[in-house]
């Protein structure tokens, strides 16, 4: 089929979905009389729309100027079925069309990801119609997990999002489908296969077990951690298997002087050596770490300035490495499933978030490399027009040494200058 009549063929199911939406506008569609069980069912459709002035790399970047089109589709269903059993099922589709010379794989940092997502047995996820080097659309159950509430902890099993640590743009510990720092998107993690359970210790403390799982014991993980909190200080520890890494790792916040204060460890012991040599000798040692602090000032509505800085052992010394390291087998899987947010060791993070009013609110971020001296502004802006539509745009203005003849020169200097803007529904 060709690629408009593809695209109009999902206009005319997006606008049917949207007509089904506008008469769904109830979440709640089950409640029995005494109100202990119930149905609730949200509806979410998200159209933006990426435009890239890319650098002059003809290797990497085929045209200079790119448009990409994004429609998301989520359902979403919670069912109640007593005060201590709850199922939830999401449903997605996601479709996406470029212009001629582009890839429906561009703008992997700013969108969400287009590859298979990883700690999944089955990725459940299919093609509507078969891709084209200009169009995509796909379909996929990205939740499906019972969650126990018992009196003494929680269990929860099935295809679930796992968030770990307390990092807002990086990560340490945050080792399960963690997003991009770039990604505008950021309102669903994707899910993953996983088992937990949860026993509270004590009113301030408690332990737990979770198995996050692939299609092999290799490409599974099992971690133990015990978190709680003490006054202002709160904190956890993990130690278990990271796919075939060993893993421990250790997360702290606290308030200092009116401050938000958050830190992250995580040491890995990996089956291979590391790019750009191990951590203190070992060349199958790779460590990560994140200092970040965050205050608001009392200005106008409350004036939000965070900070981070993140250290990667996974990531390559020299930006110029980057295209060669993709290429090797074990650092592409590393860093599709998110072992390393940056394909460098170092980066530095600060954004600026104002609420204007009820309706508008805006954040300024700026992402660099303290290495090279690379970096990129992301301005934003989101206005919730009503309690069922919001409008986001986000601009990404990067400098730093543009890449040349396919080899990254500097970190963030092979970032395409971008606009993105976006319309969400919610039902």
């Amino acid at each position: 089929m060709h690629v408009f009549g593809r695209q109009r063929l999902l206009a005319i199911l997006l606008a049917l979905l949207f007509v089904l939406c506008g008469s769904a506008r109830a979440k709640e569609i089950y409640s029995d009389e005494e109100g202990e069980k119930k149905a609730e069912l949200n509806l979410t459709a998200k159209g933006s729309s990426l435009l890239s002035y890319n650098p002059d790399d003809p290797f990497l970047f085929p045209v200079r100027r790119s448009a990409l089109g994004l429609l998301r589709v989520r359902t979403g269903l919670r069912i109640t079925h007593s005060d201590r059993l709850n199922s939830e099922f999401a449903y997605e589709h996601n479709a996406r069309a470029v212009s001629n010379g582009a890839s429906v794989s561009s703008g992997g940092n700013i969108l969400p990801s287009f590859a298979e997502a990883p700690w999944r047995v089955e990725q459940l996820e299919w093609q509507v119609m078969d891709t084209t080097s200009n169009f995509a659309w796909r379909h996929e159950i990205d939740r499906a997990l019972m969650a126990y509430h018992p009196s003494w902890g929680e269990v929860t099993v099935g295809r679930q999002a796992i968030g770990l640590g307390r990092g807002v743009i990086f990560s340490a510990v945050d080792v399960f489908a963690p997003f991009s720092p770039l990604e505008v998107d950021r309102e669903w993690r994707r899910g993953v296969d996983a088992a937990r359970a949860e026993y509270r210790l004590s009113p301030t403390t408690s332990a737990e077990i979770m198995g996050v799982f692939g299609d092999t014991w290799d490409d599974s993980a099992v971690l133990a951690r015990v978190r709680g909190y003490l006054g202002d200080v709160d904190g956890e520890l993990l130690v278990g298997k990271h796919a075939e890494d060993a893993m421990i790792g250790a997360v702290m916040s606290t308030i200092v002087e009116g401050a938000e204060v958050h830190a992250e460890m995580a040491g890995f012991d990996t089956r291979n050596d590391q790019a750009g040599g191990g951590f203190f000798g070992h060349d199958e040692g790779a460590v990560k770490g994140l200092l970040g602090s965050s205050y608001t000032f009392d200005v106008g509505q409350g004036l939000t300035l965070l900070g981070e800085y993140h250290y990667s052992g996974f990531g390559v010394r020299e930006a110029e490495d980057a295209v060669v390291r993709l290429a090797d087998p074990d650092f592409q899987e590393r860093f599709l499933r998110g072992d390393t947010q940056i394909l460098g060791r170092h980066a530095l993070a600060a954004q600026l978030s104002y609420p204007f009013n009820s309706e508008w609110s805006g954040t300024l971020l700026f992402l660099g490399s303290p290495t090279d001296g690379s970096g990129v502004a992301s301005p934003g802006v989101r206005w919730d027009v009503s309690d069922t539509t919001s409008v986001t745009a986000s601009g990404f203005l990067p400098w730093g040494e543009d890449p040349s003849n396919g080899r990254l020169k500097s970190q963030y200097g092979g970032q395409p200058a971008s606009l993105f803007l976006q319309v969400s529904l919610y039902f």
